[in-house]
């Protein structure tokens, strides 16, 4: 890419996707027009009816830039430093796990339940919050509910907070650093949510070369069978739980059934539900306490 040649929007945008495509990455279209989109400010949409129109010097070497980091492997979302998630705009670093798609699916869950149950000023938990995406949208879509998140990376807790501040939901949530309930010991809530690691220990080598690469291995890696976090979640989580509370975890493929036996085996729950995510796959286990 020669810094003297006129480089129009349509043209450095062919460029850019054979060249992603060259360098093995998933979606070399896409993430050219993501990045391009963004060196200027512009939707998306803009570069399909401006493919003439050339590039200024800064913003070729701003778009240089992000096309290096790229190739690295580094995910469009920390080259950006945001993330879309619930329609919400998070702010997101390499101490955090992107928010997914799927995960909308463990909030769609807890924010219809929530509204469901009727109570008033719900008390909720996020467990390993990360970004904090899926307890800040709950908070976002259920006006009146309380947040406490807990996240054992200090430097997630720092990212959270400051997407509470951003979203203007810092006055309903508060936030811990330890690990996993440890911090709330004492509190009853009407759900626990969480998304915790779960990829197997031996299947991590295996993942797409940029989550392997560049997201925090601490939440990704859930033990010999993915199960640790859960083992201790369904040990742990029911006894916090008021009156027909409910505990909700986003689980990897195959695991579904796993999480809600384990949910199961303690006297406390009473029911369990699986919720599939869009692609038809069980993506998150519900499981509700006991009435008395």
């Amino acid at each position: 890419m020669a810094g003297n040649e006129i480089w129009t929007i349509g043209r450095i945008l062919k460029w850019t996707e054979d060249y992603f495509a060259q360098k093995g990455i998933e979606n070399p279209r896409l993430d050219a027009e993501v990045l391009l989109g963004h060196v200027l400010h512009k939707q998306r949409i803009y570069l399909y009816v401006h493919f003439d129109e050339p590039l200024q010097a800064a913003e070729l070497t701003a778009f240089r830039e992000m096309i290096k980091q790229r190739i690295n492997h580094v995910p469009v979302a920390y080259i950006l430093g945001e993330k879309e998630f619930m329609g919400l705009t998070f702010k997101v670093t390499e101490a955090t796990l992107v928010p997914r798609p799927d995960t909308e699916i463990l909030v769609q869950g807890a924010v219809e339940r929530l509204r469901q149950s009727g109570q008033e000023k719900p008390q909720i938990a996020d467990i390993g919050t990360g970004t904090g995406a899926v307890g800040l949208s709950v908070l976002h879509f259920v006006k009146d509910a309380q947040l406490d998140t807990v996240d054992i990376s200090p430097k997630a807790r720092e990212v959270a907070e400051e997407n509470a501040a951003n979203l203007e939901l810092a006055d309903r949530a508060h936030f811990f650093t330890g690990d996993l309930l440890a911090p709330l010991q004492g509190k009853m809530y009407t759900a626990i949510l969480s998304n915790p690691p779960y990829i197997p220990a031996k299947d991590i080598a295996g993942l797409a070369t940029d989550v392997r690469v560049s997201e925090p291995h601490t939440a990704l890696d859930g033990g010999e069978d993915g199960l640790d976090f859960y083992r201790r979640l369904c040990a742990e989580a029911p006894a916090m739980l008021n009156k027909d509370g409910f505990m909700a975890f986003e689980v990897g493929i195959e695991q579904a059934q796993a999480v809600a036996a384990l949910a199961k085996e303690n006297p406390l729950i009473d029911r369990t539900e699986i919720l599939k995510d869009y692609a038809g796959i069980d993506r998150v286990v519900v499981a509700w306490k006991k009435e008395a």
